[in-house]
């Protein structure tokens, strides 16, 4: 897998990405305004800031077992440090999570991918009244994810050590979701797959996000056929994810690709 194709996408992200001044739908903008562009800190960033700093510093190491695609910069053993570098959410995405969550203050929440659970933690902080079910295929990422969250002291965070495929046929069965974060097996296959799957486990107010939607062609391809599904009533690229609505409101299907 080559890095040249994200470049590529993101130039042609930022020659087309519109700011608030090109919103005309009045939900967009308040979204646009109060979540995406939003720059105030938030009580819990000082917070998850120093759990990141100690994750880019860990040098443990973990024998990561990848049953989607894997990673473009790193083999099987790799360091904590690592991991947090290229295989979690950034500082900027985190927090965009967080102001995501909190500004819909879903009762429940799924994270397709946990990892080592910092972006749990994230969404966790956000609505700490809120049920939070994180799946990881990987048993050692999930054991220091589960560690983690034990040390954090927050108690609002299930997670189960499943493949995805198995996850949907036993701990998801007949479970509804209104906030569902899809960070894992970046695949063209498996995330239309799981899109469809998730369409049973979803209201009209649900929000999906969609991590590494430019990461390659065949998720770029995921993307668009989202993008095009009738369910589908409004979407939003931000290049790095993107943000999938239902909303019987939009009489017409919109799309909006916002500079963020």
């Amino acid at each position: 897998m080559s890095a040249a194709y994200p470049l590529k996408k993101y130039i042609q992200y930022l020659l087309k990405a519109k700011d608030e001044y090109s919103i005309h739908s009045p939900f967009v903008f308040k979204l646009y305004t109060e979540v995406i562009a939003d720059k105030n800190k938030f009580y819990a960033f000082d917070e998850l800031d120093i759990i990141r700093k100690q994750l880019l510093h860990n040098q443990q190491t973990i024998e990561v077992i990848d049953l989607g695609a894997g990673s473009m910069k790193m083999n099987n053993i790799r360091k904590v440090a690592d991991i947090a570098k290229y295989s979690v959410a950034n500082k900027k995405y985190g927090e965009l999570l967080f102001r995501s969550v909190n500004y819909f203050k879903p009762e429940s929440v799924l994270e397709l991918g946990t990892s080592l659970g910092l972006s749990s933690l994230y969404m966790a902080y956000a609505v700490p009244k809120a049920n939070i079910l994180s799946i990881e295929g990987c048993p050692n990422t999930y054991a220091f994810a589960k560690q983690l969250i034990a040390s954090s002291g927050i108690k609002n965070i299930e997670l189960v050590n499943s493949s995805f495929d198995i996850a949907f046929e036993t701990s998801l069965q007949n479970k509804k979701f209104d906030v569902v974060y899809i960070d894992g097996n970046h695949t063209y296959e498996a995330t239309i797959k799981y899109f469809h799957l998730l369409l049973k486990s979803i209201n009209e107010n649900s929000l999906l996000i969609f991590d590494d939607i430019y990461w390659t062609a065949g998720m770029t391809k995921a993307w668009e056929e989202i993008k095009a599904h009738a369910a589908v009533t409004l979407t939003i690229d931000l290049y790095k994810v993107g943000l999938v609505f239902f909303r019987k409101e939009n009489k017409q299907k919109e799309h909006f690709c916002l500079r963020y």
